[in-house]
């Protein structure tokens, strides 16, 4: 379906679309929610798939994708940031990951994905720490007392006192920068 000249046609109207709308999708994001809505069509009207494309309205499908978009923006809950398990806000411990992560890719040699990797498994972990006194999966793993997760905090803190720094983007840009990448959109 995919090397069709409907589907690039489709793939292209649809980022259109969202762009006009002021809304930022990865294309192989809207590739993918296109195949799925066209073989999900052609399945449920038990027809062929390149006869569910008349079915297929850019327009529309940008729309449902922007509502989508709008609607988790206003349902979050601003007190649910920096609840377990997820790091208050300023923790220490992100801090040293969003510090680390220009090194991360001066040492990996510009390897985006390794940086990455390295950055989401560690704040996979650290944020895991922070909830697991009240994670039930982990009953039975820690100790009577769980882990003194402020203690942690506090040791960050007095071997790096200005570590929170690093929630300032243009200080992280700037170290990102003296690592000799970037990021920078096609």
């Amino acid at each position: 379906m995919r090397e069709t000249q409907a589907f690039k046609d489709a793939v292209a109207a649809t980022l259109a679309e969202l762009a006009r709308l002021g809304i930022t999708v990865r294309p192989g994001t809207v590739a993918d929610t296109i195949e799925r809505n066209i073989s999900t069509v052609a399945g449920r009207l038990g027809i062929p798939e390149h006869s569910a494309w008349r079915y297929f309205d850019a327009a529309a499908l940008a729309g449902a994708i922007a509502r989508r978009r709008r609607a988790a923006l206003h349902h979050a809950d601003p007190r649910d940031v920096g609840q377990a398990p997820l790091p208050p806000l300023n923790n220490p411990e992100l801090a040293l990951l969003l510090a680390g992560f220009p090194d991360q890719l001066a040492e990996n040699g510009g390897d985006l994905y390794a940086a990455l990797l390295n950055v989401l498994v560690n704040a996979w972990l650290a944020g895991h720490l922070h909830g697991e006194d009240g994670c039930t999966g982990c009953d039975g793993s820690r100790g009577p007392s769980g882990h003194d997760w402020q203690a942690r905090m506090d040791a960050i803190t007095s071997l790096a006192p200005d570590i929170t720094r690093w929630f300032d983007r243009d200080v992280w840009t700037a170290a990102l920068q003296d690592t000799g990448f970037g990021v920078t959109r096609n």
